[in-house]
Formats: structure tokens, C-alpha cells, sequence
């Protein structure tokens, strides 16, 4: 039986008491999927989410059906290469942020470094991460991050066809702060990467 490694992290911008979620306060952005089966493989992605999409690329219509290869490239039926599959939606529910991560804006790039490498991500997915959400983050006196789990898989229900050995998610959920506050830690692990691996990152701000 194939063994299937689901780790979910969610790093979101949050008061210390979350405030109720409206598409206003909750746009989760740039959500990526890779795709890097063992060897070239015709895959078909579908996303049952309870938000409402603003974007896809390549357009999702009634899901993503492409051929992947080892390397992470993927190829539509039309011949066009992609390096991933892009989502992006506004979430209506709230997240669980009992435990996170209190930190500086200027210690936000090392500690994202040494926190996706701790979840999983390969230098080049963590690279890709943080050169959309550091610009956000850096300049702000601190960020309150928590890791999810439940509250992003649970909304944004992910199909992969065939079968992945090891699925990765990975989501940011963040807020900025003028004054740090204090937070139990989160403690997280990665699983192996084994056989064909599914890695999807993204993240959300919450004003």
C-alpha cells in the first residue's frame, strides 16, 4: 500500500483574537502546486475548495490535467510547459492560532528559511516562497505566523490522480504587528519525500 505523508503547515497573518472571516480580510495567495512523479506521468489535479477562486493558471475549468515529469515539468496538452499549477481564493473560516511564531520583521527571512527547510521544501520551492512573501513581511516591526493543518486541508481538499506516495502542503498565514506578542511554539516535522510527491505552498494575510 502506498504510503501517503500529509504534512499541512499554515502561516497567516492573525490578532491575537482572530477576528471573524470575511473575503475582505482573507485572500489566500499564490497558493503553487508541483508535481514530481518518479517517472513521466499524465496527472490530473482537482481542488475542492469552499472559497471563491480569483485566479488560476493554468485555468483550472473542472481541474488540471497535465504530463509531469520527474524534474517538476509539466506540459498541457497543447505542448505549453508550466513549473507549477497556480490557485489563489478568498477563505471564509477561521484558523486555529493557539500556538506560532512571534517574529522581527528583519528576523522574518532567516527564520522562514530554517522553517521551510524544517517543513520540507527544497531550496528552490522555499526560494519561490519567499520571493513573493518576504517583501510583505520584512519591513513590518513583527509578523505573527501559525502553522495550520486542518483549517486549510479541510477547505481546500486536494485530488491527485494517480495516487501520490507523499503529499507536502505547505500554507503561510500571517498579520503584522506593531508590538510583539507572546505565542506558544509550534513544534513541526517533514515527512520523507518518497515516490511520486505532491508539494503545494501558499499563504494568507489577514488584516
Amino acid at each position: 500500500m502506498k504510503k501517503l505523508c500529509l504534512l499541512l503547515a499554515a502561516l497567516m497573518t492573525l490578532t491575537p483574537i482572530l477576528p471573524g472571516c470575511t473575503p475582505e480580510n482573507n485572500l489566500g495567495a499564490k497558493p503553487v502546486i508541483y508535481l514530481y512523479p518518479e517517472e513521466e506521468t499524465q496527472v490530473t489535479v482537482r481542488l475542492d475548495y469552499d472559497g471563491q477562486f480569483t485566479t488560476t493558471y493554468p485555468a483550472y475549468a473542472d481541474g488540471w490535467t497535465v504530463t509531469a515529469a520527474p524534474d517538476g515539468t509539466l506540459t498541457d496538452e497543447s505542448g505549453r510547459e508550466y513549473y507549477c499549477l497556480f490557485w489563489e481564493g478568498l477563505s471564509f473560516w477561521d484558523y486555529d492560532f493557539s500556538q506560532g511564531f512571534c517574529v522581527a520583521g528583519e528576523d522574518t527571512a532567516a527564520f522562514l528559511e530554517e522553517a521551510l527547510r524544517d517543513l520540507g521544501l527544497t531550496d528552490q520551492e522555499a526560494n519561490e516562497f519567499l520571493i513573493y512573501w518576504l517583501p510583505k513581511m520584512e519591513d513590518n516591526a513583527y509578523n505573527l505566523l501559525s502553522f495550520q493543518a486542518e483549517a486549510h486541508t479541510d477547505h481546500a481538499r486536494l485530488t491527485v490522480s494517480p495516487q501520490p506516495d507523499t503529499v507536502l502542503r505547505v500554507f503561510l498565514a500571517w498579520r503584522a504587528l506593531e508590538e510583539p506578542v507572546d505565542v506558544e511554539p509550534q513544534p513541526f516535522t517533514a515527512p520523507a519525500r518518497e515516490g511520486f510527491t505532491v508539494v503545494e505552498w501558499g499563504g494568507c494575510q489577514v488584516s
